[in-house]
């Protein structure tokens, strides 16, 4: 299904959301800020909960534009009669028997639920939505059954394939959400499959870009320069890409390799790299402005995103980074990690290989670093792809009409 400018349905009206976050702002989650911005630009009123303090360095220029006041519910109380003071307050304005959530398994978990309950009918909040089906999810849930709100949220991939996900605690969380979002195909078929008639509220809608601030480029003139972008863990597979720079190196010298980005995994790629004596060809570039992330996807003549499945079970959704650089016109070289193909079509939209395939990906970058027809192929076939599926302003006027106004029916699963 898709939409056209004014052939959208018309906005809920009066609805005020609540997004429920772990952490904000958190500069590995472009999409909720982007997501966020949209609605805000659409008209909806939106406020957030914060459920811990920021700490990240950096933090992303978009982050000014949102107009949402942005509440940090107190963590783990200090003293004893702070919590005697929310349940208080909670009381007097909610009809809530404390027996009827024994089974909440922290204290800190209904404090923090109280908090935003409360401060979400002060607010005249109408819907809280949350993304990850883990600790935010958890706080929605006990503040809508509290409130009587109405809870949502997305499922992104960590909370759903992690070796650490509770069957129980998700199936209870599909069950009882008025709607969930994913962002794959992949997702829903495996959320589907795995949680039976639990997860029969489940829909996809696809994370996407504001597309004005991602103008096309032709690839053809681009530095000799294979670009990876992402937090320095196992899932993102920049190991492999060290470890193929050895064999690109030995075929084309020219070409260089930086990776963007930090992350646990920051000290053994760099050990890997010394070992290799790639020194001259593998840079480590640390995390950067957002702007200067977009202007070193633009210089690019490829972006290596080899995501594997974690030993843990932890793996990519659906890249942002991969949508930017398809957006922007420079070719991307992946695998087939959850929704990665419905992106990435091989030989298409970009170019596949299977996960730890070094040789393969190598082989690959090196296909489309040396062919300007090749390159100008995927990226035009690229860009198409994002705008018809990737749309933020479509994508998240689907949600609103069918998710946060009360109702998901029509969609039939998928958007």
């Amino acid at each position: 299904m898709s939409f056209e400018g004014n052939d959208l349905p018309g906005e809920p009206q009066g609805t005020r959301v609540g997004y429920v976050l772990k952490m904000y702002p958190r500069l590995s989650e472009t999409f909720i800020v982007n997501e966020i911005l949209a609605h805000e630009a659409a008209g909806m009123d939106i406020d957030i909960f914060s459920l811990r303090a920021p700490i990240d360095g950096r933090f992303h220029e978009a982050l000014a534009r949102v107009k949402a006041l942005v509440s940090y519910i107190p963590y783990e109380p200090k003293r004893v009669q702070s919590m005697w003071n929310t349940l208080r307050e909670l009381g007097q304005i909610f009809d809530v028997q404390l027996g009827d959530y024994a089974d909440v398994a922290s204290a800190n978990d209904f404090h923090q639920a109280a908090c935003v309950a409360i401060m979400a009918k002060e607010r005249g909040t109408t819907h809280l939505h949350a993304h990850f089906g883990s600790v935010s999810t958890t706080i929605a849930m006990i503040a809508s059954r509290m409130s009587g709100i109405p809870f949502s949220f997305t499922a992104h991939a960590k909370d759903i394939f992690h070796e650490s996900v509770e069957h129980a605690d998700l199936s209870a969380k599909l069950s009882r959400a008025a709607h969930v979002v994913t962002v794959s195909d992949y997702n829903h078929g495996y959320l589907q499959d795995t949680f039976s008639r639990a997860a029969d509220s489940v829909v996809r809608i696809y994370n996407g870009l504001d597309l004005a601030e991602f103008s096309y480029a032709d690839p053809v003139e681009r530095e000799p320069l294979i670009l990876g972008v992402g937090r320095l863990v196992e899932k993102k597979g920049f190991s492999d890409l060290v470890d193929a720079m050895v064999i690109i190196r030995e075929r084309a010298p020219e070409l260089r390799c930086e990776i963007v980005g930090t992350g646990p995994m920051a000290g053994p790629l760099r050990e890997q790299i010394q070992r290799l004596g790639l020194e001259d060809s593998v840079s480590l570039m640390g995390s950067r402005p957002r702007a200067e992330v977009i202007e070193h996807v633009r210089r690019a003549s490829v972006l290596a995103a080899p995501c594997i499945v974690g030993a843990d079970g932890n793996r990519d959704g659906l890249p942002t980074v991969l949508l930017e650089a398809m957006a922007l016109g420079t070719p991307c070289v992946s695998t087939p990690v959850t929704g990665i193909p419905e992106a990435i079509e091989h030989g298409v939209t970009g170019l596949m290989v299977e996960p730890g395939d070094v040789q393969s990906l190598a082989e690959q970058l090196l296909r489309v670093c040396a062919s300007a027809e090749l390159k100008l192929s995927l990226a035009n076939s690229a860009r198409q792809r994002i705008v018809e599926l990737f749309d933020i302003h479509v994508n998240t006027r689907v949600m609103r009409e069918r998710c946060f106004a009360g109702s998901c029916a029509g969609l039939n699963g998928t958007i």
